[in-house]
């Protein structure tokens, strides 16, 4: 049964990663990888929060916790597109881009993935909404 949660949360997940690579395309072009670059930031704060608010205290169904986090999360961020538009760049000869697509990347998803636990810590305390 949990396999059924996992699929539709990675179908959604997946749905929307497309949607935002799409429309972030169109909004800033594809000089850059904006749209998963984005999208890789965002998936690392909600896993971080939703790991620290749900998961360790164990608050939703493990079905549901499946879903969200291996599911959801796991099929909207992308390690795969990362790598690849990276690669790209580089061969492209646009290290300076190539470069800092890697650092934000890196380090923004470490970032976000403790500020996503850190506000989440607040919540449980009451301290943020």
């Amino acid at each position: 049964m949990v396999y059924f949660f996992v699929g539709f949360g990675g179908m959604a997940g997946s749905l929307l990663r497309y949607l935002l690579s799409i429309l972030a395309v169109h909004f800033w072009g594809n000089e850059f990888p904006i749209g998963t670059l984005f999208i890789n930031l965002t998936g690392s704060f909600f896993l971080g929060w939703m790991t620290t608010a749900w998961v360790i205290p164990k608050k939703l169904h493990p079905y549901l916790l499946s879903a969200l986090t291996t599911g959801v999360i796991g099929s909207y961020t992308t390690f795969s597109t990362f790598c690849y538009e990276s690669v790209h760049l580089f061969e492209t000869k646009e290290y300076l881009f190539g470069f800092l697509y890697m650092f934000i990347s890196l380090i923004g998803g470490l970032f976000f993935v403790r500020a996503g636990r850190k506000i989440s810590e607040r919540q449980k305390k009451g301290e943020v909404l």
